[in-house]
């Protein structure tokens, strides 16, 4: 490969690793708002069915990210971006912690109230999304390889599916029972809201799978990579 590729595609890991974090951050700062995405009026558990947080919509691109460099950049890139997310998340979670307990000026447009209503929760929300979203991801990158080697580096679809699939169930399992622990959300919510953002979440995958195809298809033209061919030793 040339040296000029190298460049480019270390500038695209780049840029692939700041999306990742800038939406695994801001999943974590806005998940407090929740929204009904559905014209149906179906109710589950006392749930309405895709009444999920806002913190949804960004978060599945950070399981798109992770198959693209699991694809073309191999396993040991995918797991550095996902720890680099973690120390993301923990450095944001001291600035959230900061900003509570300074006090704010008499003419602040934000006042100590209104500030902790909207972060208050945060700190604790990242907590419980890290521990969520580092196992999910993991698991998620495994058996993205498991399938990619089982199949010889064929069926794209297929790794890119079961992986997104098992995780996405484990990350919302995981994130609901500790938001409900530390009181954040009621039990009497949690089967409703667990049902809703799986169905939403294997939805977002589903649509998520052409756009890797498309993604793999350019990458695999551009710098003429074989069917499951990853850069190894380029960055």
């Amino acid at each position: 490969m040339t040296e000029k590729n190298k460049l480019l595609a270390h500038n695209i890991y780049l840029i692939l690793a700041a999306l990742f974090i800038a939406s695994l951050v801001a999943s974590n700062l806005i998940f407090q708002k929740f929204f009904y995405w559905y014209p149906f009026d179906i109710e589950i558990y006392g749930v309405k069915l895709f009444e999920v947080s806002v913190g949804l919509l960004p978060y599945p691109i950070t399981f798109l990210i992770t198959d693209i460099l699991s694809e073309i950049y191999g396993k040991k890139k995918a797991n550095q971006v996902v720890i680099t997310g973690i120390f993301a998340s923990l450095f944001s979670l001291g600035i959230i912690y900061l900003g509570k307990y300074s006090p704010a000026t008499t003419w602040s447009p934000v006042n100590d109230d209104t500030f902790n209503l909207v972060f208050g929760a945060a700190p604790l929300a990242v907590l419980a999304s890290m521990l969520a979203y580092l196992f999910a991801q993991f698991v998620d990158i495994r058996v993205y390889h498991f399938w990619k080697n089982f199949t010889n580096g064929k069926h794209l679809w297929l790794r890119n599916n079961f992986s997104t699939f098992s995780s996405q169930i484990i990350d919302t399992l995981t994130v609901l029972v500790l938001l409900c622990s530390f009181g954040i959300i009621a039990w009497e919510q949690f089967l409703g809201l667990l049902i809703s953002g799986v169905i939403f979440k294997i939805m977002i995958a589903l649509i998520d799978t052409p756009l890797l195809y498309i993604v793999v298809y350019w990458f695999r033209k551009r710098f003429n990579l074989k069917e499951g061919e990853e850069f190894t030793n380029l960055l």
